[in-house]
């Protein structure tokens, strides 16, 4: 009876009544904190693993990873039009033929027509001019200051000439940096060409400041 009285006195101790002993035990169900984690699809709680996360590349966890929006195309960093490189060309192709000589005729309207040429894309196969590696008449080398014939290095480097003359910088040009095939050495366009690369040359040798930098890093 003493127990009796004391289940009597105590309201919790009824299994009906004890809120503990309900079988459904709000501390014993399952946790709620244990339950699929919306946080925990495809690790979302990540912010570098999200799915649709700007920085998510091969390695979604690695912000620095993702596709950077600097690293695109850099058009500093392509194949130089200008520069050297490829296959070795062939010094019959660039040197002049003896006794044969360019020029002539109105040194005027060689002039004219050789500055027009420098800027004439339509003579590569690239889409390069002459202007495009020597901008205003920019970016030669220090040895373009010499008179001609002189040696440049990278038609040393690619045809094992050792000097030419601008009728022959004339023509490596037009099989290195503009792709195309050599102009005929009897060519009024070669001879126009030549006359303002001669003309250039002479600023470039009585003017220093002339040499300024080129950003195609021409070596001519």
């Amino acid at each position: 009876p003493a127990a009796a009285d004391h289940h009597e006195m105590n309201p919790c101790a009824a299994k009906s009544l004890n809120p503990c002993a309900k079988k459904a035990n709000p501390c014993g169900m399952k946790n709620p904190c244990a339950a699929k984690n919306p946080c925990a699809k495809k690790n979302v709680c990540n912010p570098c693993a999200a799915k649709k996360n700007p920085c998510a590349g091969k390695n979604a966890c690695n912000p620095c990873a993702g596709k950077n929006p600097c690293g695109a195309k850099n058009p500093c960093a392509g194949k130089n039009p200008c520069g050297g490189g490829g296959a070795a060309l062939n010094p019959c192709q660039i040197k002049q033929p003896a006794g044969l000589k360019t020029g002539g005729g109105d040194q005027a309207a060689l002039l004219a027509q050789g500055e027009a040429l420098w800027k004439d894309t339509s003579l590569s196969s690239n889409g390069v001019a002459c202007a495009t590696c020597h901008s205003n008449g920019a970016g030669f080398m220090p040895s373009f200051a010499k008179p001609y014939p002189h040696q440049v290095a990278m038609v040393k480097q690619m045809s094992g000439v050792d000097a030419v003359n601008a009728a022959e910088m004339v023509q490596f040009c037009m099989l290195q940096p503009m792709q195309a095939e050599p102009l005929p050495w009897n060519s009024p366009k070669l001879a126009a060409l030549t006359h303002y690369v001669e003309h250039v040359q002479q600023g470039h040798a009585t003017n220093p400041c002339a040499m300024k930098a080129n950003p195609c890093a021409g070596k001519h």
